[in-house]
C-alpha cells in the first residue's frame, strides 16, 4: 500500500462550520464535509420547521451556472425535462441521466439571465461535473460557483422572517426565482433566491456570496420565527413530504419510471424523446416498470431502516430504501422498491428488521400535505 493510499480523505468546512459550533452544533462528515445534524434535537428542530421557519445550511451542494448558445438544448439529451420552455426566472426539477436512462442524480434547473443555474447533490456534484463536462458541447461553459454559499429558509411562517431582510420575496411563487439585493445601501449584497426547498414546506433557498453568509445566517436567526436546523430533521422532513434522497432512493440503476418520478419527464420530451434512455424510459411508461418506489405506513413503533428486506409472505419482493420515524405523522414511516404486483395503496406487506417481521401497508404519498406557495392557489 503506498503513502498516498494510506493519506486520510481531507474533509471540507462549510462557509458557516464555526457558526454552527458556536450555535452548539454536532457535526458529522457528510457529502465530505464538516456539516450539522442537529442543535437541541431532532425531533424540536422538525417540529419547529412545520410549525415556524428553520434555517438549514445547504452550502455542500452544488451550484452551476451552464452558459452558451444551446445550453438548454444540449443539457436536453442528458435530461428528461423541458429546459429550453422555461423561461426567466422559472424553475424545473428533472433528472441526470446516463446513457441507459439510470439516474445520476436529481437536480434543479432555472433559466436566468446568466444563462442556465444548475443545483446538484453535494455527494455526487463533482461526479455531475465530469459527466457534464464530458457530454456537453465544448461551447457551453460549466461555472462551479463554489464562492457561493446555499442557505433554505424553510416553513409556514419563512416568508415573514425573510421579507423582513429581504423586502420583495414575498412577490415569488413556489418554483420561482429572482435577483434580489441585501444590505447597506451603499454597497449591496446580489443574492439569487428562489421559493422551493425540500421539506415539503413553503420556504426559500438562498445563494448567497461565502464571505457574506455569517452575516445573513445572524440576521436571519435574529428573526424571532427562526432556529438553525441540522441535516438530522431536513432527512425526517422530507421522508414525511415523500421526496427521494439521491443515493438512498435513487441511483444509477433506477430510472424515473420505476423511481417514481415519471412527473419530471415533460410532455414533449414523452412524445419527442432524444434523451439518455429515452427507448427504456418510454418503454416503462407505456407498459408500467417492473419495481417502483412505493411509501410505507408501519404498524408498532419500531422504524424500519434502509436496506430491510420487503416480504409478501414468505417471498422477498423488494426492499426499505428510507426509513425512520415521521415527527409529525407520529409513527414510522419509510419508502422502499417492490415488485409492480405490490404496488396498489393499501397492500399488506412485511419487512424484516433485526430478525422480527414488522407489518407493512402502501402508503400514498406525500405522508403529510405539501404547502407550498404555488401562483393561483391559496398557501
Amino acid at each position: 500500500m503506498s503513502d498516498e493510499e494510506l493519506e486520510p480523505i481531507e474533509i471540507l468546512e462549510l462557509p458557516l462550520g464555526d457558526w454552527h459550533r458556536a450555535r452548539g452544533a454536532r457535526m458529522v462528515e457528510f457529502a465530505g464535509y464538516h456539516m450539522p445534524i442537529q442543535y437541541e434535537g431532532i425531533m424540536a428542530e422538525h417540529l419547529w420547521t412545520r410549525e415556524n421557519a428553520g434555517l438549514f445550511d445547504v452550502s455542500h451542494m452544488g451550484q452551476l451556472m451552464l452558459s452558451g448558445e444551446g445550453a438548454a438544448d444540449a443539457l436536453e439529451k442528458l435530461v428528461p425535462g423541458d429546459i429550453s420552455a422555461l423561461k426567466e426566472g422559472r424553475m424545473r426539477y428533472s433528472l441526470l441521466l446516463d446513457e441507459d436512462g439510470g439516474i445520476l442524480d436529481d437536480l434543479m434547473v432555472t433559466a436566468t439571465p446568466m444563462g442556465l443555474y444548475v443545483v446538484v447533490n453535494g455527494a455526487v456534484k463533482w461526479d455531475d461535473i465530469g459527466f457534464l463536462r464530458e457530454h456537453l458541447p465544448d461551447e457551453i461553459t460549466i461555472n462551479h460557483m463554489d464562492d457561493r454559499a446555499l442557505l433554505a429558509l424553510q416553513g409556514p411562517k419563512a416568508v415573514d422572517a425573510l421579507l423582513r431582510v429581504v423586502p420583495g420575496v414575498d412577490a415569488l411563487f413556489f418554483m420561482e426565482a429572482g435577483s434580489f439585493f441585501w444590505g447597506p445601501k451603499s454597497d449591496p449584497e446580489p443574492l439569487w433566491i428562489s421559493r422551493s426547498g425540500y421539506t415539503g414546506e413553503d420556504g426559500f433557498e438562498i445563494s448567497v456570496p461565502a464571505s457574506h453568509a455569517k452575516v445573513l445566517a445572524d440576521a436571519l436567526c435574529a428573526q424571532a420565527e427562526v432556529k438553525p436546523i441540522g441535516l438530522g430533521a431536513r432527512d425526517s422532513l422530507r421522508l414525511e413530504a415523500g421526496l427521494p434522497l439521491y443515493g438512498h432512493d435513487m441511483n444509477p440503476e433506477i430510472d424515473p419510471v420505476e423511481g417514481n418520478a415519471s412527473f419530471a419527464i415533460s410532455k414533449r420530451r414523452r412524445e419527442e424523446g432524444g434523451f439518455n434512455g429515452a427507448d427504456r424510459i418510454l418503454k416503462a411508461l407505456a407498459q408500467g416498470p417492473a419495481q417502483k418506489l412505493v411509501g410505507f405506513a408501519v404498524d408498532g413503533k419500531m422504524p424500519v431502516r434502509e436496506g430491510a428486506p420487503v416480504y409478501a409472505q414468505d417471498g422477498q419482493v423488494g426492499s426499505i430504501t428510507s426509513g425512520g420515524f415521521a415527527p409529525s405523522v407520529g409513527a414510522p414511516i419509510a419508502m422502499g422498491y417492490v415488485a409492480s404486483q405490490h404496488t396498489p395503496i393499501g397492500t399488506k406487506l412485511e419487512a424484516e428488521v433485526r430478525g422480527k417481521r414488522v407489518a407493512l401497508t402502501v402508503a400514498a404519498l406525500p405522508f403529510i400535505p405539501h404547502h407550498y406557495h404555488r401562483r393561483g392557489k391559496a398557501l
